[in-house]
């Protein structure tokens, strides 16, 4: 696929949402950044510091934690036709306590933060949409907390797969694991119980 395409795909998913003239997108496409990631391959590491605005066009990728005994706890995935970072680096100049990893070949738009503000200065609606998906994202990370503290582990995993029907079948089950906050072996065990029902 070529660079053009991946940022088409971006160009769609917002005018799909708001309506931007022929000038505004040249203004969006001028500042892409197109980055081509194969399985594995991170986006970010912990320790650096992010200062992007990432998009993904194509592919998926997740971020996470290693805590000091090795464990993985994954915050979130991010399919095609979302977006992807760490807010608290950006915003901060932080180093990350994150990784973003590529868990399948993903291509991914890249706008720098600088890029990316004098866009939502000069794009009245796409501020607007930036708000409203900023917006989104609390709630859904106010939803993840609930759900971690007053939910079974059962009710954990059956709650990700009503929510997330896509993912689940495009991810190994220790990263379904990670994300819910569950050992691999009560996922397991819970898997096993829901196959004997």
């Amino acid at each position: 696929m070529t660079n053009t395409a991946i940022v088409d795909i971006l160009l769609r998913y917002l005018s799909d949402k708001i309506i931007l003239s022929s000038p505004e997108v040249d203004m969006i496409r001028s500042v892409c950044i197109v980055k081509k990631l194969r399985k594995k391959q991170y986006l970010l590491q912990e320790g650096d510091v992010w200062k992007y605005h990432a998009f993904v066009s194509c592919g998926f990728l997740r971020t996470f934690s290693v805590d000091d005994k090795g464990n993985e706890h994954i915050m979130n995935f991010s399919p095609e036709n979302y977006w992807a970072g760490d807010r608290a680096s950006l915003s901060s100049g932080n180093p990350s306590r994150f990784f973003i990893e590529a868990i399948e070949d993903s291509l991914v738009v890249l706008i720098l933060d600088q890029h990316f503000q004098e866009l939502c200065n000069r794009i009245p609606q796409l501020n607007e949409l930036v708000n409203a998906i900023l917006h989104k994202s609390f709630i859904v990370s106010q939803d993840r907390i609930h759900t971690h503290i007053a939910l079974s582990a059962e009710e954990k995993y059956t709650y990700f797969l009503e929510k997330y029907p896509g993912i689940a079948n495009r991810i190994p089950q220790h990263m379904i694991a990670s994300y819910i906050g569950v050992a691999p072996e009560t996922l397991t065990r819970i898997r096993r119980n829901n196959v004997k029902k």
